[in-house]
């Protein structure tokens, strides 16, 4: 499972959203976004899942392979983490 953690207005969370609409279309995985700035639910499940990882959004999730990004980052970078 893909995980994306996200707060609804930064700047480095925008920036990534065209690479992951690209990365689901051309990949056919499906990454699961939470929003943590103005959901509490979300962002307890973030502080279970990020433990000491990375401490603020974007933060990406893989729940298989356990690889993580912290922050933002290129095509490449998002497909190799996804595993495509």
């Amino acid at each position: 499972m893909l995980l994306e953690f996200y707060g609804e207005a930064c700047h480095y969370c925008l920036e990534m959203e065209p690479l992951v609409e690209k990365l689901e279309k051309e990949t056919g995985v499906k990454v699961e976004k939470y929003e943590t700035w103005h959901n509490e639910e979300n962002a307890r499940k973030l502080d279970e899942i990020d433990q000491g990882l990375c401490g603020g959004v974007p933060f990406f999730y893989n729940t298989e392979t356990k690889k993580f990004i912290c922050g933002g980052a290129d095509y490449e970078e998002l497909k190799a983490w996804a595993g495509k």
